[in-house]
């Protein structure tokens, strides 16, 4: 028998009626943030950046396609890792289906990582993916815009991630079990693994001018997971211990 707590139809729907009020007040706020977003001032972008791409080497201005907005998902891929990462392969999984009515919204979608093209298309390849996907070996975006770092300081502790400065240590032994997990997935090692990290980044573009207007980090990339929005809906939510998810080509192997 459940250990749940059960009621009649009546207390489920009393109960309900009080959650929606409180669904209603997070959506109010939820599209309060959004235009707190949207308000941040633009700052501009007058670094070259150059990128390798499908159809050749590209600028950040070339990444717009033709739109006036550009939606960069920083897509954890080192240049020494062997797979991507399982947690934004998993985020991934959705761009296929939206990235077209984005396309077809003025809004340009990609990932950016630092491994070679050539690896990004052959990882891309096997999890059926078309959404473009840029190479930004060997250039500053990635560390700009703060989702890589040196081994140098990772080693002495300077990075700045999440909008936190310094912290983030992390050697062999310091290093979570689930960390160390993902790395083995990717081929590599813990610390060699967290040299990359998880981020999203918009810049809008008007009279040739690029801007960077957003960037968010970590648990700021939740909105953008959607097997988890759909696990917040279901009767056991996330539900997690440890971790769970693979790649979505993994389930069923040992």
């Amino acid at each position: 028998m459940t250990t749940h707590m059960t009621g009649t139809r009546e207390d489920w729907l009393a109960a309900r009626l009080e959650l929606l009020e409180a669904e209603k007040e997070l959506t109010r706020h939820s599209d309060e943030l959004a235009q707190r977003r949207q308000a941040l001032p633009w700052v501009r972008v007058d670094k070259e950046y150059r990128f390798e791409t499908d159809t050749g080497s590209a600028s950040l201005a070339d990444l717009f396609q033709g739109r006036s907005q550009l939606l960069v998902y920083h897509f954890m891929f080192g240049p020494d890792y062997k797979a991507g990462c399982p947690s934004c392969s998993m985020i991934a999984d959705g761009f296929n289906g939206f990235a077209v009515h984005l396309a077809n919204h003025d809004v340009m979608l990609l990932a950016v990582s630092r491994a070679p093209l050539a690896k990004l298309n052959e990882y891309k390849r096997r999890m059926g993916w078309t959404f473009p996907w840029a190479s930004s070996s060997g250039g500053d975006f990635n560390f700009d815009f703060n989702v890589s770092f040196t081994e140098e300081e990772q080693r002495e502790g300077r990075i700045e991630y999440n909008y936190r400065r310094g912290g983030h240590k992390m050697d062999e032994a310091s290093v979570p079990e689930p960390v160390r997990q993902f790395a083995a997935t990717c081929g590599t090692d813990a610390p060699t693994y967290t040299r990359d990290r998880p981020g999203l980044s918009a810049f809008v573009r008007e009279d040739g001018v690029i801007y960077h207007t957003y960037s968010t980090y970590a648990r700021g990339l939740d909105g953008l997971w959607g097997a988890y929005q759909w696990l917040d809906r279901a009767p056991k939510g996330r539900n997690e211990m440890g971790v769970w998810w693979r790649r979505h080509d993994e389930y069923g192997q040992r």
